[in-house]
């Protein structure tokens, strides 16, 4: 599983000319769902993401979380993040998880965030969807459960 975590001043989803989710400051994360990814990618990415210090203290420095902040979180489903890029000009979407599975995660990786407390809104799956964002500093984070996985607790 793969997440894009950009911290925002604000951020929108609008489809057909309606806007669908807003948040104000906190994190827009586009994330992408690979085939074999479960409920502990999902887990091990949402902790990690919640307790991200990228948010400045009183002092200006990065040391504070979205829930320190009271900020929201904003999740829109990017297959394209699952891209194989490394033949021709055309990637190819084979690594990304067939759409009902996906769908059921990305609900569910949402659905940590809210459960732990801090707002969360969310694109529309399989929509052709405008994303709007002020990215703040820029910060942009890319983010892999499999390097979770992979470190020591």
């Amino acid at each position: 599983m793969k997440a894009l975590i950009q911290r925002v001043t604000e951020a929108s989803v609008t489809i057909d000319n309606e806007e669908i989710s807003k948040i104000g400051a906190g994190f827009l994360i586009l994330l992408g769902v690979a085939k074999g990814d479960d409920e502990e990618d999902a887990r091990l990415l949402a902790e990690k993401i919640a307790k991200l210090r990228v948010f400045c203290d009183e002092n200006g420095k990065m040391n504070r979380s979205v829930q320190d902040i009271g900020g929201e979180i904003l999740v829109v489903s990017q297959f394209t993040l699952c891209a194989n890029y490394s033949h021709g000009n055309r990637p190819d979407f084979l690594s990304a998880e067939a759409p009902e599975r996906a769908n059921a995660l990305y609900e569910h990786f949402s659905a940590l965030f809210q459960n732990n407390g801090i707002p969360t809104q969310n694109g529309r799956f399989g929509a052709d969807m405008k994303i709007a964002l002020v990215n703040d500093g820029p910060v942009t984070i890319d983010m892999e459960s499999a390097v979770l996985r992979k470190s020591p607790k």
